[in-house]
């Protein structure tokens, strides 16, 4: 508007002034007709910058928030990487810790290992030691078992303990398998079949036979007893075949056998080799039998405790007060004097083999080493 006034030509000639009236209405008109269009453009304009505005400030306040956003994240993120940092430092000492004592520890480690080492090679001499004398060592063993059990075989009389260990012995060898050693299981055999050979006393089967013989000794007759052996010599008398019809000349034969039974009991007509055993009172009887249960007792414990002269020496004494004092007619006394005579016979000290030949092959086996 500014450029329309400015413009307008300057009056260099004096006009009428109907002609200016007229030239400023054109000009007014002119001026308004060319002011409207500017006025549109200048609202498009305006339009356009708030548009522009609008646009610009939607985009910085985008931009703005994306900043923010992104301030936050690298916020976030820097504080992540300053835990992680912290945490890296932490797990970096701690490592460093570790690394302290697991090096505390291979040093312990290797120490200890020279020391295994060293332990491990000692054990190993040790181990060749032990090979190389387990032959030994099993043939010393053998030999201390085979005399600690010829001690007990000795103790008890009997050979069960020295082929028991003569046994074992041979096992052992067996499972050695060595060739050397078969001169010693030879001998050790050879052993065993003398020990077998050798007949040892029964002892729990004699002495059941003297406790029986004592159990009968208060049943055995005396030869001082009164009436010995008459009830053996009497006749039997028979009963009258019929009570109802007696026989008058049996019947006298009878009374008169009683008769004359009776009065040949009254005297008596013996022959005594030994007068003292018709001389015992009746009340000496049971001293006399207590005497010989004493006798057979004693005779027991020396059978349990392996002293058979003792036991020889009370079964002579009891078999000589059964012949002097009992009645050797008598079924009971001629039983237990066959017991007597038995145990006698059985009841002797058996000299017991000893493993020489296996201790001298022993003793050979050692002294080649």
């Amino acid at each position: 508007m500014s450029d329309t006034t400015s413009s307008t030509p300057a009056p260099t000639s004096p006009e009428p002034q109907s002609e200016r009236a007229a030239a400023q209405a054109a000009g007014a008109s002119s001026a308004s007709v060319a002011q409207a269009p500017s006025r549109s453009l200048w609202w498009v304009a305006i339009v356009g910058l708030m548009l522009l505005a609008v646009v610009g400030l939607t985009l910085a306040y985008q931009a703005q928030q994306h900043v923010q956003s992104l301030e936050r994240e690298l916020v976030r993120r820097q504080q992540d990487s300053q835990d992680q940092a912290t945490e890296a430092r932490a797990l970096a000492r701690q490592a460093q810790d570790a690394a302290r004592e697991a090096l505390a520890k291979v040093t312990v480690l290797e120490t200890r290992l020279a020391e295994v080492a060293l332990q491990r090679d000692q054990l190993d001499e040790l181990l060749h030691a032990l090979a190389r004398s387990r032959d030994e060592n099993v043939l010393v063993e053998i030999e201390a078992a085979l005399r600690v059990a010829l001690q007990h075989s000795a103790i008890t009389g009997s050979a069960e303990p020295l082929l028991a260990a003569l046994r074992s012995a041979d096992e052992r060898l067996q499972r050695l398998n060595q060739p050397r050693l078969e001169r010693v299981r030879r001998a050790i055999a050879q052993d065993v079949e003398r020990a077998r050979a050798v007949a040892v006393a029964d002892v729990p089967s004699l002495v059941a036979r003297l406790d029986e013989a004592a159990r009968l000794a208060d049943d055995l007759p005396l030869l001082s007893s009164p009436g010995m052996g008459m009830a053996a010599r009497l006749p039997r008398s028979e009963p009258p075949a019929s009570a109802a019809a007696p026989d008058w000349p049996s019947w006298g034969r009878d009374l008169a056998a009683r008769v004359w039974s009776e009065l040949r009991s009254l005297v008596r007509v013996t022959r005594i080799d030994q007068p003292e055993a018709m001389l015992i009172a009746p009340e000496q009887t049971f001293f006399l039998r207590e005497n010989l249960k004493l006798r057979l007792l004693n005779a027991r414990l020396a059978l349990l405790s392996r002293q058979f002269e003792t036991v020889q020496a009370d079964m002579r004494q009891a078999q000589q007060a059964l012949e002097r004092y009992f009645d050797p007619r008598s079924r009971r006394v001629m039983q237990v004097a066959d017991t007597l005579r038995q145990v006698q016979a059985q009841a002797h000290a058996t000299q017991l083999p000893r493993p020489d030949e296996t201790l001298a092959a022993l003793q050979a086996v050692l002294a080649t080493r």
